[in-house]
């Protein structure tokens, strides 16, 4: 190897979060993670993202889990890396607004629990709504990274991520996130907006981006010879498809150069066969649709993220209108034309989505509109990069007044409430904040945990008793 080793490329590891999001709904449980963390421990990533997102949701939706005691047992057993999670800004890890004093309390929980470095985000780009959960990551001595959901169209022009990068500079965060959720980032055009980047920010720049379009390994390849710092990649069993590149490929890509990260391959490959039998039990139960493992071009086509071309179908089978499938993509870059451009990306993308199928059902643009599309409309989101198409505004909120401020700025304190809301199923602090993000959910899972410690109990009274349980 030449004397040229200077410029190592940093790794952050998905597999515990993003990686089994994107391809198996996050159904992966804690109890498959464990086992293997002292491995992955010893790797030297960057960081491995292992919470949030879907993560928070699905662990008390579907695996009747407490997503803060996984969080707790994750930084018992990485003991030299950083944990990271991705935080919807000013929605958290839901679906809507919440006041600023829950976005602070939730923020000082997650670091107190073990998350080091969090990843902001907001739909819209709107910057105002990231504010808060920044803020509060420094004060908390977090390391606060905002991401930018990277999208085409007229408006996001070099010129205008460069403009950005200098606002989040100025915001005070650590680093920014290129956040490519539907792989539309080629890699030439990688290398332009990287270089572009650097020249406007100081701030370290991390690369994220999924397989969907078969060309994320080229386009980090063009980053990384670009000057980017960090690439997201998971573990090959659950890696590509909608997924990111593997990491291990990377390694190797890499190796022998001025980039090469020095990580062993052997305990790679011991970390690959921790997950690979989960994969193959993934493909059989039909949890891992073989679909999502294939490369999609329409992505680059229609700008449209495979999740958010997966719901569409779906809406039209509902409906028995799959014949309208190819109507209904020509529709989505029209409906995002008026809705101001935004990135497609939760919850944007469902909205843009389900206005498209319900214009084509109608047979007239708006005819109908969800209450989503109304709340865009209205600006209860934030703003977006180009203004709304004024005659489709005015078709869907009539002569409502429309919001200019930050939304959250019109949001009351609404911590005290959920307190109050949730006093009777409380045992740790953080319950409080798992109920104001799903209260439905988070009480369905109180009253398990609450059934499952009951059970508990009378074992060991049993056992005391000199009854031993069948």
């Amino acid at each position: 190897m030449s004397e040229e080793i200077k410029n190592p490329i940093k790794i952050t590891e998905t597999i515990l979060r993003d990686a089994h999001q994107s391809l198996i709904a996050t159904r992966m449980p804690t109890e498959l993670m464990l086992p293997i963390v002292d491995k992955m421990d010893k790797v030297g990533y960057h960081s491995v993202e292992c919470w949030g997102g879907a993560t928070f949701d699905a662990s008390l939706r579907f695996l009747h889990e407490d997503p803060w005691e996984r969080l707790r047992k994750l930084r018992a057993g990485f003991k030299n890396t950083k944990l990271q999670m991705l935080f919807r800004g000013q929605n958290i890890l839901g679906y809507s607004h919440y006041s600023d004093d829950v976005v602070e309390y939730f923020v000082q929980k997650s670091i107190a629990n073990g998350i080091d470095i969090i990843r902001i985000f907001d739909c819209l780009n709107d910057l105002r709504n990231l504010d808060t959960a920044v803020k509060a990551t420094k004060k908390e001595g977090g390391h606060a990274q905002i991401a930018l959901s990277y999208t085409l169209g007229e408006a996001y022009t070099h010129e205008y991520w460069m403009n950005v990068a200098k606002e989040i500079e100025e915001m005070g965060a650590d680093s920014i996130c290129i956040k490519d959720m539907a792989g539309l980032l080629v890699p030439y055009e990688a290398d332009k907006l990287i270089r572009a980047l650097k020249s406007a920010t100081k701030l370290p720049i991390q690369l994220h981006t999924h397989y969907t379009s078969g060309v994320a390994s080229m386009t980090y390849l063009k980053a990384v010879e670009a000057g980017v710092d960090v690439i997201d990649c998971a573990m090959s069993p659950l890696a590509l498809g909608t997924s990111q590149p593997a990491t291990e490929v990377m390694v190797e890509t890499f190796r022998g150069t001025q980039y090469d990260t020095g990580f062993d391959q052997q305990l790679l490959a011991d970390i690959a066969d921790h997950f690979r039998p989960y994969r193959e039990e993934c493909l059989k139960s039909g949890l891992l649709n073989p679909k999502v493992l294939g490369v999609n071009i329409k992505t680059l086509m229609y700008q449209v993220p495979g999740g958010m071309l997966s719901n569409m179908v779906s809406q039209l089978k509902e409906q028995n209108a799959e014949d309208k499938y190819e109507q209904v993509l020509q529709e989505i870059p029209r409906v995002r034309k008026d809705f101001g451009e935004p990135p497609l990306v939760t919850p944007s993308s469902q909205i843009v989505g389900t206005q498209a199928v319900m214009n084509v059902l109608m047979g007239e643009p708006y005819k109908m509109a969800t209450g989503q599309t109304k709340d865009l409309l209205s600006g209860k989101y934030g703003k977006t990069v180009k203004p709304f198409n004024p005659e489709v505004q005015k078709k869907v909120i009539g002569d409502a007044e429309v919001i200019t401020c930050r939304p959250a700025d019109l949001l009351e304190p609404s911590l005290h409430k959920f307190e109050e809301e949730c006093k009777e199923w409380k045992q740790q602090d953080e319950d409080v904040l798992s109920y104001a993000l799903f209260p439905q959910v988070a009480v369905d899972f109180f009253k398990y945990r609450l059934a499952q410690q009951e059970k508990v109990d009378l074992t060991q009274a049993d056992t005391k008793n000199g009854a031993y349980p069948v």
